[in-house]
Order: structure tokens, then C-alpha cells, then sequence
């Protein structure tokens, strides 16, 4: 079984980072939305899980190889210090649950950071012209 990846910020379709080039290809499963805000960071952005806002996004399959990448270039830490932090979130795609790996930026990284209010970043990114 392939784990499962929630992206929504750069690696999304169309993104500056889109996960298709990464190899073995990523199988997109859906689009979906989790509990999060959705910060502005600058060329991209980062989320902080939990509350009342949406955070839009897609769910994709991918080899633990493609996994092993993303964690590179996220800047995972293994003491949880690194740009983003590893968590596992339940999404719902097409009316079933999936346990997800999704990057939740460390909250030093959003003080002073504007609040990207429609969660979605590709909207935004366009929006502003990122």
C-alpha cells in the first residue's frame, strides 16, 4: 500500500513545485480540504492544522521514495526544528477517509505572516502574482 500525501501549497497541480515531476509519479486520488489556516510566507505558503478554516488541496499516492524527497524539500527535521513538521491527517476524498502525511509549518516560521483567507494558495498565488 502506497502511503498517501495532502498538498497545498506550491506542490499542488499547475504549482511552482507540482509533484507530477517528481518520479515514480504521483497518482492523484482527489481534490480535498482539511481543518488548517493557510499562511501567506512569501513565494509559498505554509499551514498550521486545527480551528475553524479550510485549506484546500489534492490527495496523491506516492512511493515512499517520492515521500523521502518531499521531506528534503520541506526541510524536515527529525527533532521537529526544520521549516515544516511531519503529521498525519484523516482527509475525506470522494466520500472516503484517508490517513494523509501533510506538512504543517513550524510556528516560529508564520509570526508576522498575513492570513491567506480563501485557504486556497493556487487562487491566491494567481491573485497576486507569485
Amino acid at each position: 500500500m502506497m502511503p498517501h500525501v495532502f498538498v497545498y501549497g506550491t506542490l499542488r497541480r499547475g504549482g511552482r513545485n507540482d509533484i507530477a515531476r517528481y518520479r515514480p509519479a504521483p497518482v492523484l486520488v482527489g481534490e480535498a480540504a482539511i481543518g488548517g489556516t493557510l499562511y501567506d510566507l512569501g513565494a509559498y505558503p505554509g499551514v498550521v492544522l486545527g480551528g475553524a478554516r479550510c485549506v484546500k488541496g489534492e490527495v496523491y499516492a506516492i512511493a515512499p521514495s517520492v515521500e523521502a524527497a518531499l521531506d528534503l524539500l520541506e526541510e524536515v527535521a527529525d527533532d521537529d526544528t526544520g521549516e515544516y513538521i511531519r503529521r498525519r491527517v484523516r482527509v475525506e476524498v470522494g466520500g472516503r477517509w484517508i490517513d494523509c502525511l501533510v506538512y504543517e509549518i513550524h510556528p516560529s516560521r508564520i509570526v508576522g505572516r498575513r492570513v491567506i483567507e480563501s485557504g486556497d494558495w493556487i487562487a491566491h498565488a494567481v491573485r497576486i502574482g507569485a
